[in-house]
C-alpha cells in the first residue's frame, strides 16, 4: 500500500470557514488582501494571512460551484433539456 504525498499534505477544512456564507466569506479575504498589501505585517503573520487567504478562496469557489450547479439543475427538465422554453421559431 502507498502513501500519496497530497494527501497527507492536504489539510482539514477548517470548520470555521466552512461555516461561512459566501459574502462573509469575500469580506474576510478581502480585508486580508489589504492587510498583505498595506506591508504592515511581520513575515509570520503574512503566512498565516495567505494561508487562511488561500482556504477562503477556495471556499468561495466551491460556493459559486454549488451556486451555478443549482442554477443549472433549476433550468433543466426531466430530459436534460433547458424547461419552460420553446426552440427560436417554434411558438
Amino acid at each position: 500500500m502507498t502513501d500519496t504525498p497530497d494527501a497527507a499534505a492536504a489539510p482539514a477544512p477548517d470548520p470555521a470557514i466552512a461555516a461561512l456564507s459566501f459574502e462573509a466569506a469575500m469580506g474576510e479575504l478581502e480585508t486580508i488582501v489589504r492587510r498583505l498589501e498595506s506591508g504592515d505585517v511581520n513575515l509570520e503573520e503574512s503566512v498565516a494571512l495567505y494561508e487562511r487567504g488561500h482556504a477562503l478562496r477556495a471556499h468561495c469557489e466551491a460556493r459559486l460551484a454549488a451556486a451555478q450547479a443549482r442554477i443549472e439543475q433549476v433550468g433543466l427538465g426531466a430530459d436534460g433539456r433547458p424547461a419552460g422554453t420553446v426552440p427560436f421559431g417554434e411558438s
